[in-house]
This record gives C-alpha cells, structure tokens and sequence, in this order.
C-alpha cells in the first residue's frame, strides 16, 4: 500500500509537472520531493522567479502537505520559513501579472497555511481579485467564495457582488460541483426567491451528477441547513447518495451528515442504520480524545444499550483527558442520550467545572440545560454557573444571547433576576423578537410564581414589565409584513403567556398575509394552526386553495402536515372533495416515499376526516409493512414509539369498522386491554329504564368500561328487544378548539365508532359540568337523569 501510494505521488509529479519542463525553473520545482528542496530553489533563484514559478512553488508546498495525513502536516513550519517569507514578497510584486487562476490560488494556498487575514498579502490578493471578479469563470468564482469564507466575509459587499454574478449565470451552470460550493458560500446573502432558484437548478443537476460524488451532495445538505430549508425531495436523494457510497464515508463524513440532519429535523432510517452499524465498528479504533469524542457524538443519540455501554467504558477512560470544547459536546450528547450513568455524568462535571470561566455565553446555556435535564445537583457547580451567567447577561448587548441566558437562569434552582437584569432586559425589548419576547414572558412567570415577597422593587419590576411585553408583542405582529419571517419567530412560541395575551393578533396578522401563502411556506401554516388548536376558517379555506392550484409543486411528503388541521379540528372546507381528492391522489402515487411510521401517521389522519383510500390501507395493514415498522421503531424514542402503536391501533380500528368490506383484521385486543379507559355505559329497556344487569350501588365510575374493538357486536351479549345501550363521553377542554366550541376530529370519531357499535351516545362537554348552573351534587343528578332517561320523574339513584 504504502509503495503504490509512492508510485501515486511520484506519477504526479511528473505528469502534472511535466508538460512545464520547457522552463528550467519550473522543471527543477516539478522534481522536488520535499519542501526544502521547493526552498532552496526559490532562495537561490529569488531574481529569476516570474509570476509563474511564484504560483508553481506555492502550488507544490500545498500538494506536499495534502499528501500527508493531518497529523504529520508541517504547517506551522512552512509558514514561519525564512524562504516562504521570501515567496510571499516576490508574490507581492508580481500580483498583478498573474493570471486569474494563479491569483486565487496563491491566495487559497495562504489561507491554507494559515496566515493571517489582514496580511498585506492577503489585503492585496483580495482586493485584485475584487478588481477581476466580473470576469472570473465560475470555476475561479467558486474557490474565491472559499477564500471569502474562509476570512469570515460571509456577509461582506464582494460575497453579496459573487451572488450576483452566480444569480445572472445560474441558467448556464452544468457543473454541480462548482454550484454546491457557490451555494454554500453564499448562502448568507441570498433572498428566499434565489435559494428556492438555486434548489430547484441543483434538482435538476443532481440526476445527472457522478453518484459517488458524496462530496457534492453533503454541500447541498449544508446549503439546505444554511437557508433553514428542510427540504424533503433533495434530502432524499442526497441520502440515497450517501447510502450508495456508505462503505466510503469516513469518521468525519458521518459525523457532518448526521449533524446537518440533526439541525434540520430530518430523518432517514435507512442511512441510520447504516451508519450506526458503520459507527459502531469504528469503536474500538479510536483512543485518542479528539477522534473519540467525535465517535461519541455521532452514534450516541443512535446507539442500543450495547454500543451506549462499550461508548461509556471507553469515554470513562480517557475523561480526564478533555478539552473544555471535547466536555462540551460529551455533556450536550449524554444530555440527547437522556444518560442515568451518575458516575460519568459526576466526571464530566468536574472536567467542566474547571474550564467553566473559558466558556462563551452561548456555551453555558447548552451547559446549564444539559446540567438541570441530567439532574445534576453539585451545589458549587450550579453557584458559580449562575454567577456566571449573571455576568454576562448584565454586560450583553445582543437580544438572542440575553433572552437564552435569561431563559437557563430561570432554570436554575433559587435564581431570580436583580434589578440590574432586568434593566438589561427592558433595554432590549424595542429589538426582540416574538421569540425572545416569549423567552422573557415565561422566564418571569416562572419567578412570579415562585417569588412570594412581591413588595420588594425586583418584584414589583418583573410585574411591571409583563405588560410591556405584551404592547411589544401586539406591535411586532401588527407590523409584521412577510409571512416567512413572521413564521422564524413564531416557530417556537407557544405556551400560556403567547395564548392569553397574544393568539388572536397573530390569527389577526396570519390572515392579513394570507396572500402570501404559498406551497413553499403552506407546511408552516399548517402546523401553527395545529399547534396553536385555532379553528381559524380563513387561514384553513386559504390552505385548501393553495393546495388545490399547486399539487403539482406540493412534494408528497407535504401532504400529511396539509391535511393535519382540517383532521385535528374537524373542519371541511368549501371544496372539500377537490382539498381531499388532490392529495389523497397525490400520496398514493408516491406511497414508496414515506417511511413507514408516517404512513401509519398518514393513515390515521385521514380516518379522523372519514377518508379511507384503499391502496393506503393495503399498503398498511400487511406483514412486511408491520415487520419494517418494527425494526425502524428501535431508532425514535419511547413516547414517539408509543404514539405510533396508538395511532396504528386506532386507525385498525377504524378500518374495521368503517370500512369493513375490506375485510382487515383486528390485532389490538392485547394492547387495548393495557390503555385506561375513562368512557362509562349503561343499558336501557324500551321504556328508557336502566335494566338490572349491575347492582343500583355500583358507582357510576364502576359501570363496565365501552367495549372498543370491532367484534364488540359479536361478543357483546343480546339485548332484550327495544332495550339500548348508552355510552357517556365527558368532554373536556381538549375535546375542542381552543376559541369555538366545535368538537375536534378524534373525538367525533370517537363518537362515531360507538354509534357504529350500537350504542347511543350521551356528549357532556366539560363547560356545561363545571358551569355554576351544575354546582351541586343534586343539579349534576337531574342533568345526567334528563340527559339519559330523557325524563325527570324517576327516582333513580347515581353515585359520582
């Protein structure tokens, strides 16, 4: 191996060197074999060097160090030579005759070796470069956007200048590769319409690019991260890419593919497994720190309970050997591992607690939530984190910072701001966001709640600024112009202080930019309404619209979170059969792309709304679907596992019962027999009196429970002739949409299935139980007897 490496690097010096044997110099740099040779050239010929043989000896320093591995480069030793400042003079000389190729790639090559982006060197390159960048090929283009990056010009007038040059020659790019690292360099400075262009030229580029390119297709995930664009049908094909190349991706590819998943949502089970597998042989390869802590990272969160175990073992070994940053990412992993290892978690503590002074504000909140979700409770750690946190947020200046840090400090046990933080914070207010101002708002409830003194001044300010969180929020929301930006700080807002205070301006302003609604942002609307249980007509016609005139743009993954408000809030719009027959036609013709367990979501959803396609439920309820279901349920965790059995055990339901000529068999008695069930039945005889099949002193919540499953018809016992069964179903809150009393999807289905089964439903809806009307004992007994007798001069006689 290590001679065929050699005879690699020998041959590449002669055939890429070769052809420039013609000139003396340039032949004599082509033979060397190590850097010094490359140095004693240039020292002995400073006079002769054309800008040529400059680009030429930077070129070759470069090559020999990619050829070595990252731990035998000699970087700093290059750079600090006297000779490499020797080249660095002559290239200051000669800038403006080298070509445009040259130019950038001197430039490149000294970012490489790591000097300074405020070298005159480098100033001189760049600003050349600026000079040239018009007529600089795309090819040129794309390595001087890297050596902008690289300088942390993300967001500078000549990244925003290569944006323009990439937007008016989009259409004439063939080459992916170029385009991905255009993509990515500029992603900071591009608007929504160029990043949906640019996703769209790379869909189709990507058909045609070489498949084991993996390269490419992991700069296409990172330009979808970069814009916050979880965009299914590219991830898909890009996971496809790396699946295909699995058997070539290294520690650090796999590491940067599930990360870059991670932070935009997005899951593929099958690269999971692959990679698991994958990462879980790499284990005993690693034991120096870096590499192992990277390892730790990546196949922690995917990791069964025997590679948790062998990644613990190793960690415990070499724990004493972290860097502050290699603490950081074990903590924040063992705190997504949801680790009860107290020992390691103790060890890890104190490795932290002594770099906790070199951590940045940003690091010590993920510090501070991982610390309070792993229950740590080492009193001096948790003192000095909140001292620290305390510092910072009294001399920060930026809103995100202030509203995270002020967020963790309400974490922490005994932490209330002082008047010096909550200055900070109304100093800020003007310039946050909807989501720091609901940070803001739940932090101090938190503290209200907790704090009984509520004549000291801090008390009396956390109570004051409340209300100016509310006027800010009311402002922000009525100014509010663009439905996308609008939905980045709603993404995350939820809980009681956004319901009370804010929900109906934001519905206000939603409907107000309804027009905005697209099929790019549809999927965003859609969740909020869901999250939010708003039955809001407008916004739900609006969606129906859309989705109608765009299905042909709508990827089928879009269609289940489309569907989900009209399902969860029970509503049909005005074109109900066109809303519901575009997309049920649109996911049975890509069923093949949905992984398994968002089929069964699929199914269900659609049951709540009475629709029930044929091909979904046969593509469900077979035995090869349910063992694929099974081995993909061991990546999610628990209560996602647990959601899934439910709602496929209720869509099994609904199938038999509602759509019993497809003839699907029942297999959930065993799981039904675990769940509690709160509905309670009685019977009648015809004249609407309780027949004596129970005791008159069995408690009302003694009645036997509603039988559930399909066969009920069957093994229910006969009833006498005109006798009835009755079900009570109590309605709670949640039964309904949180600004009408309109009942919700699953509990009209509820009621549905117990009418199929026979019985006759009695509906008592929680604010009619609880009104003052029903206050009393006797008031609560006439309701139920009214209600389920349907007259009041029995005596009949009920325990509550």
């Amino acid at each position: 191996m290590l001679r065929l490496r050699a005879a690699c690097e020998f041959f590449w010096r002669i055939f890429q060197r070769g052809p420039k044997a013609s000139d003396s110099l340039l032949s004599q740099i082509s033979k060397c074999v190590n850097e010094e040779q490359v140095f004693d050239i240039v020292g002995n010929n400073k006079s002769r060097f054309s800008e040529k043989h400059v680009g030429y000896a930077y070129k070759t320093l470069w090559q020999f160090q990619k050829e070595k591995s990252d731990l035998m480069r000699s970087v700093p030793y290059v750079r600090d030579h006297p000779q490499f400042l020797t080249l660095r003079i002559l290239a200051k000389d000669k800038i403006e005759l080298m070509d445009d190729d040259t130019l950038v790639n001197v430039l490149y090559i000294m970012l490489r070796f790591a000097v300074e982006a405020h070298d005159s060197l480098v100033e001189r390159l760049v600003v050349e470069a600026w000079r040239r960048v018009e007529r600089f090929d795309l090819k040129i283009l794309s390595d001087f956007s890297a050596c902008l990056v690289d300088q942390q010009m993300h967001f500078s007038p000549l990244m925003g200048k290569i944006a323009d040059i990439l937007n008016r020659k989009l259409d004439s790019i063939q080459s992916l590769r170029i385009l991905s690292v255009l993509m990515v360099n500029v992603s900071s400075v591009i608007s929504q319409n160029f990043g949906e262009r640019l996703v769209n030229k790379t869909e189709l580029l990507l058909d045609t690019m070489d498949p084991s390119d993996f390269n490419t297709s992991i700069r296409i995930v990172q330009f979808l991260q970069n814009i916050r664009y979880n965009y299914h049908p590219l991830l898909e094909k890009c996971s496809r890419i790396f699946i295909s190349n699995i058997a070539h991706l290294n520690l650090d590819t796999l590491s940067l593919i599930l990360a870059l998943y991670q932070s935009l949502q997005f899951t593929n089970f099958s690269f999971q497994a692959l990679a698991r597998e994958k990462l879980s042989e790499m284990i005993p390869l690693y034991c120096d720190p870096a590499s192992f802590v990277k390892l730790f990272v990546a196949l922690g969160p995917l990791a069964g309970p025997m590679e948790e175990k062998q990644l613990r073992l190793v960690l415990q070994m070499m724990v004493e050997e972290l860097t502050s940053q290699q603490a950081l990412a074990v903590l924040v992993t063992m705190e997504e591992m949801n680790t009860k290892d107290l020992h390691l978690i103790k060890k890890i503590v104190s490795i932290l607690y002594k770099y906790l002074h070199v951590y940045t504000p940003v690091e010590l909140t993920k510090i501070t939530k991982a610390v309070v979700h792993l229950r740590v409770h080492n009193s001096k750690f948790l003192r000095i984190l909140r001292e620290l946190l305390f510092s910072y947020l009294r001399k920060n200046v930026i809103p995100s910072e202030i509203s995270r840090l002020v967020q963790v400090i309400a974490m922490l046990p005994s932490s209330h701001l002082d008047e010096s933080g909550i200055s900070r914070v109304e100093s800020i207010l003007p310039q946050c966001s909807l989501s720091d101002l609901h940070i803001f708002a739940s932090s101090l409830s938190i503290w209200i709640q907790h704090d009984h003194s509520h004549l000291n001044n801090v008390s009396q300010k956390n109570l004051r600024l409340l209300p100016k969180l509310n006027a800010y929020g009311c402002e922000r929301l009525q100014k509010a112009s663009n439905l996308n930006v609008l939905w980045e700080e709603l993404k995350y807002v939820h809980g009681e202080w956004f319901e009370e205070e804010l929900l109906e301006e934001t519905i206000v302003a939603l409907q107000r930019l309804g027009d905005q609604v697209t099929h790019t942002n549809i999927i965003n609307l859609s969740s909020f309404i869901v999250r939010a249980n708003y039955l809001s007509t407008p916004l739900l016609d609006r969606i129906a619209s859309v989705t109608v005139q765009q299905i042909s743009k709508i990827h089928p993954l879009a269609i289940h979170p489309i569907l989900l408000p009209f399902s969860v809030l029970n509503y049909d719009p005005p074109q109900k059969d066109e809303f519901f027959g575009a997309c049920i036609q649109r996911l049975i013709s890509h069923l093949s792309v949905f992984e398994p367990h968002v089929l069964v979501f699929l199914g269900f959803t659609l049951a709540l709304a009475e629709h029930f396609p044929e091909d979904l439920i046969r593509a469900i309820f077979n035995v090869e679907f349910l063992a694929k279901l099974d081995s993909q349920l061991q990546y999610l965790p628990p209560f996602l596992k647990l959601r899934i059995y439910s709602r496929l055990m209720e869509f099994n339901r609904a199938v038999c019962l509602e759509c019993p000529e497809f003839e699907i068999p029942w297999f959930h008695d065993s799981y039904c027999q675990q769940q509690e069930n709160k509905d309670f039945e009685c019977i009648l005889d015809k004249k609407k009196k309780p027949l004596p099949y129970r005791s008159q002193d069995v408690a009302l919540n003694g009645l036997p429970s509603v039988c559930w499953g399909p066969d009920t018809h069957h093994s229910m016992s006969e009833l006498p002739p005109g006798a009835q069964r009755v079900a009570l179903e109590f309605l709670d809150s949640r039964a309904f949409c949180k600004n009408i009393p309109h009942l919700k999807g699953r509990s009209a289905m509820k009621i549905r299935h117990l009418e199929i089964l026979g019985y006759h439903v009695i509906q008592i809806p929680h604010l009619v139980w609880n009104s003052m009307e029903l206050s009393t004992k006797d008031a609560w007994m006439k309701y139920l007897k009214e209600h389920i007798f349907q007259e009041t001069n029995h005596d009949y006689n009920f325990y509550l």
